[in-house]
């Protein structure tokens, strides 16, 4: 080649190099590789730092005998451009920097190459990785014998992503990271970090814009909120002690087992004895799992303990998906909390939220400069209910992304259950929308196709993985085969909330018992449907907040009657089809409607009415596991029978359940304050009937009028049946029979 040809392409190189480093040193580099770390230069290679505010800048080059030789480097740039020529034979190299109050030697990040692997960023970008965390974001790891962090961040459309924390005074000029270009997924190995450091990702948009500096979308362990960053995790080393709960988890979550659930926000249950914060995994879990263990519950559901900015939001606002928030301290702790759970029999269900995420500037929201996560059409993408964003289920990476953290916390946490909340509003693409505020599907209709073709994979996925783990839907509508497998042309869920039970039957027993007589088919009418769906009966958190009181204060009549007409309502539950959640306080009675800046009513475990309903809800599920008849056959309409169901002028309402193999146990309602004396109630064979339970019973704060502890039945044809008892009814009280074998 010509000398003049050597000569321009030699200058047009300079002159691109040129501009690689003023955009390196401006922030705008889209490929800081270009100019950092080593590259071959003629004879020797040449090794190109950045380290802005330096006072001076040493290269130590190690060669391949073992010696080493210390180097300045030239600055070449005045913003902190750095340059040195090293022979090619060296080994390895590190650099020793001189700041304004000491030395630092640090291993260039630049040094190291290709991160992730094709397959791996292949299997993300089609969101299909079944380990997405493994891969994405911070991860304590050792390469070439060096230890770091490696970051991972998918910002496709961002001009440069940079990762900024403590250890570069949050300057993103500093640690600019590499774009793998087909998956849009930035990289960078950043030497001698370890794990708890607090970091960000400083973005770049396509316009030049500085975008507020984001969350880890992957993050595993952030700070404590207020503060927003994230902080690198260290690997989940728990030896677990759960070995004996796993063995059997799949029986336990059968459909014809007993489940009574819980359900908990953390930060309100109890207040530290401090008074200030919030009480730990560890202080949780030693008051908690006795509380439970005396209850009786099976299970405990917890509000999103996926990180979550705003603390009003009760977690149903997460920006961590797969982080579980700091307030009751690290990862590590919350897995030791679910082991003892399991060590104590009690699984552990916890609130799932991907049906929509805040506009935090820190969070999902404009990830990248561009609607990344979410819809760019805001009748699409925005929620009008809760003003969030609405996940776009048509984009790989962010299906990907959500089952990534589904399976995340079943692996790492052995969680026992995801309720998927709001799953109606995923469903539906005019939820809550007027007309001309949404899109319809490619077919015109208003089914969100792409959400359902989410649950589907989830939900098969689960199955073939985790199948002893319950997917369950808070799903308001009546959309058919919620819990119908995927093939079967249904979502696959295991259980579904039963929102037209609890709306009937609130509105039942909110009514002054005088005009009950008037409003029988409130009571009566879920059983047209409940064989439909495996059904969760929910008096849930929803049931106590936003001016609605609690569950005690809005039962009609004096203080008496209220506690009354709230044990029977817990008594109807426990014997209806269905498996059963309460929430918090309930139990206890709790005069005041649910303040998540509290804790629940403690002091009614101390008033003779609080601790009557207490007793009564130990009672009941001490009943519900003993009496296979009140839970076996929840989903079949043979273990149902109504025996009264047309007495509406006095308020009485009388079922039987069975089950294989099982004694039947007789359910009698008496919905009015006056006692029903020899009232008579059919049943099935003769004998004698226990009286199983009386919410009417002194001990549960009743009047104590009942059948002295059964009765015989006689031989007197009565509703269809045989035999017949001959029954006192106590007022606004629920009464369970079961026959004592001969």
């Amino acid at each position: 080649m010509p000398a003049r040809s050597v000569s321009k392409n030699r200058k047009m190189a300079d002159l691109v190099l040129q501009k690689q480093i003023e955009e390196l040193a401006s922030g705008h580099s889209s490929n800081p590789f270009a100019v950092l770390g080593r590259h071959p230069d003629g004879r020797g290679d040449i090794v190109r730092v950045f380290f802005p505010d330096a006072f001076e800048v040493r290269v130590v080059i190690t060669s391949a005998d073992g010696s080493t030789l210390e180097r300045q480097m030239q600055r070449i740039h005045p913003h902190g451009v750095y340059s040195v020529t090293i022979p090619k034979r060296s080994q390895s190299y590190f650099v020793r920097v001189k700041w304004a109050d000491s030395w630092q030697d640090v291993v260039d990040p630049y040094s190291f190459g290709k991160l992730l692997g094709d397959l791996d960023l292949h299997l993300f970008s089609e969101g299909r990785h079944q380990s997405p965390d493994a891969i994405m974001g911070a991860h304590c790891v050792e390469i070439h014998g060096v230890k770091g962090v490696r970051f991972t961040v998918w910002a496709p459309n961002a001009r440069r992503v940079s990762v900024i924390g403590d250890f570069n005074i949050w300057d993103g000029r500093r640690h600019p990271m590499r774009l793998r270009h087909g998956a849009g997924v930035w990289e960078l190995f950043v030497p001698g970090l370890i794990a708890g450091e607090r970091y960000k990702y400083e973005i770049l948009s396509a316009e030049g814009k500085v975008l507020p500096a984001k969350a880890d979308p992957y993050a595993r362990f952030t700070e404590k909120p207020p503060a927003t960053a994230s902080r690198v995790a260290a690997p989940i080393i728990h030896e677990w002690h759960d070995a004996d709960w796993m063995a059997q988890r799949h029986e336990f979550h059968k459909v014809n087992a007993p489940l009574s659930i819980y359900e908990i926000h953390a930060p309100s249950w109890r207040s530290p004895e401090s008074g200030q914060g919030f009480v730990s995994w560890g202080g949780l879990a030693d008051a908690l799992i006795p509380y439970i263990q005396e209850l009786g519950f099976t299970h405990i559901e917890l509000l999103p303990i996926t990180e979550y900015p705003f603390s009003g939001s009760w977690g149903y606002q997460p920006v961590s998906m797969y982080a579980p928030t700091a307030r009751h301290g690290e990862p590590q702790e919350f897995a030791a909390f679910v082991d003892r759970c399991h060590q104590a029999g009690i699984g552990v269900i916890m609130d799932w939220v991907p049906a929509h995420f805040p506009s935090d500037p820190h969070g999902l929201a404009c990830f990248d400069g561009t609607h990344l996560y979410e819809h760019a059409d805001p009748q699409e993408g925005f929620h009008q209910d809760w003003h969030t964003l609405i996940y776009n289920f048509g984009r790989n990476e962010v299906r990907g992304f959500l089952l990534g953290s589904a399976f995340y916390w079943l692996k790492h946490f052995h969680i026992d259950g995801l309720r998927v909340d709001a799953v109606a509003s995923m469903l539906y693409r005019d939820y809550s929308r007027k007309e001309g505020e949404w899109k319809p599907n490619i077919y015109g209709g208003c089914e969100n196709l792409e959400a359902v073709s989410f649950f589907h994979e989830l939900s098969a996925l689960m199955r073939d993985m985790y199948d002893d783990v319950m997917l369950i839907a808070e799903e308001s509508t009546a959309w058919p085969g919620v819990t119908m497998p995927s093939e079967a042309g249904g979502l696959g869920f295991r259980f579904k909330w039963n929102m037209g039970w609890l709306h009937d039957t609130l509105r039942y027993m909110q009514r002054n018992p005088l005009w009950r007589g008037y409003h029988a088919n409130d009571l009566s009418f879920g059983m047209i449907y409940a064989y439909s769906e495996r059904f969760i009966l929910p008096l849930s958190h929803d049931e106590v907040v936003h001016g609605k009181g609690s569950l005690l204060s809005r039962m009609p009549g004096d203080e008496w009657q209220k506690h009354a007409n709230l044990r029977s309502l817990y008594a109807l539950m426990w014997a209806y089809s269905g498996k059963q959640l309460l929430f918090m306080g309930g139990e206890l009675a709790q005069w005041e409607e649910w303040n998540h800046d509290g804790q629940i009513a403690w002091h009614r475990l101390d008033e003779a009415s609080g601790k009557g309903v207490y007793n009564t809800v130990v009672a009941l599920n001490r009943l519900y596991r003993s009496y296979p008849a009140l839970y076996a056959e929840d989903y079949n309409p043979r273990g149902f029978q109504w025996v009264i169901a047309d007495d509406a002028q006095n308020c009485v309402f009388a079922w039987l359940h069975y089950a294989p193999d099982a004694a039947p146990v007789l359910v009698v309602c008496n919905m009015t304050p006056v006692p029903r004396h020899n009232y008579r109630v059919g049943v099935p064979q003769g004998g004698y009937w226990h009286e199983i339970l009386n919410t009417d019973a002194a001990c549960f704060g009743g009047s104590n009028v009942g059948n002295a502890g059964g009765l015989h039945a006689q031989d007197v044809p009565a509703h269809g049946m045989c035999c017949s008892l001959d029954a006192t009814l106590p007022p606004l009280a629920v009464l369970y029979f079961s026959p004592v074998a001969s």
